[in-house]
């Protein structure tokens, strides 16, 4: 079994319903609209609620953060890379992550691929953050609406991903091409590197593009999780303004220029 706490963890675990849970305990000193709004999905599913006192709740969740809420729920299923490539029917686009350490920075990360409708995310098992309590508080939830494949050798799964016709980009410092400069509407993996060192030598080799985040202050780069939201946002972008071109026939995006054709694009080992 798992610990989650936390207003929108527990709720948006509730409200996904992938989840078995066993019980939710809630604090006895905090009662409002937003923790009764969790009771109440508790008791409309039947789920087991006990009342405690909130230092209960804190030695439970190691933590005073639990925003009076804590549930006990069993561990999240991870699917398989052949799960994750179900046909949706629409170009897809998958997170992967080459070894995030930080669970706050794993969790932001996950609600960034969530909030920018990514289909998947694939997450190292070894040298990596797991999926715990702390990253779901910093997803806000976010990781049970997401499509999540855990692999022990992320090369071996990118060429698998390769081989399904998906584009493999690496976003790293040595990227040549600038990451609103190339285009994300078709199929592609976004591969985002270790937290200080980034992308492993033999996951960069295996990408086919490698993208940069132009940076014009005195920093060279930003923390993992701030550039991975900044380059999913956006691939959305541009998928938004291909999607109303689309259906609006007129070959233009909102800003009233003319929707490009898509690019054909060259990979580092074409």
């Amino acid at each position: 079994m798992q610990i989650l706490y936390g207003l929108h963890p527990v709720e948006e675990a509730l409200k996904a319903g992938k989840r078995r849970f066993d019980h939710v305990l809630v604090a006895r000193e905090r009662r409002d609209d937003r923790l009764e709004a969790i009771v109440s999905l508790c008791k409309d599913l039947k789920i087991r609620l006990r009342t405690e006192p909130r230092e209960a709740l804190t030695d439970i969740a190691r933590t005073p953060a639990h925003q009076g809420v804590v549930a006990i729920v069993r561990a999240q299923q991870f699917l398989t890379i052949e799960e994750i490539l179900e046909p949706t029917g629409e170009p897809r686009l998958v997170l992967a992550l080459d070894g995030v350490e930080d669970p706050q920075n794993l969790g932001a990360l996950l609600r960034s691929a969530d909030g920018a409708g990514a289909d998947a995310v694939v997450m190292t098992e070894r040298r990596a953050a797991p999926l715990s309590a702390v990253a779901a508080k910093a997803a806000a939830g976010a990781q049970e609406h997401l499509r999540i494949a855990r692999v022990v050798n992320l090369v071996r799964s990118l060429e698998e991903l390769k081989k399904r016709n998906l584009w493999i980009i690496g976003l790293d410092e040595r990227g040549t091409t600038d990451y609103d400069q190339f285009d994300f509407t078709g199929d592609c993996v976004l591969v985002m590197g270790r937290e200080g060192d980034g992308l492993h030598e033999l996951v960069r080799r295996t990408c086919d593009h490698l993208l940069r985040i132009p940076m014009a202050g005195g920093v060279s780069s930003l923390n993992v999780a701030a550039a991975g939201a900044v380059v999913l946002y956006e691939a959305a972008r541009q998928r938004r303004s291909r999607k109303r071109a689309a259906e609006g026939g007129k070959g233009a995006d909102q800003s009233g220029q003319a929707a490009s054709k898509p690019r054909r694009q060259k990979g580092l080992g074409s």
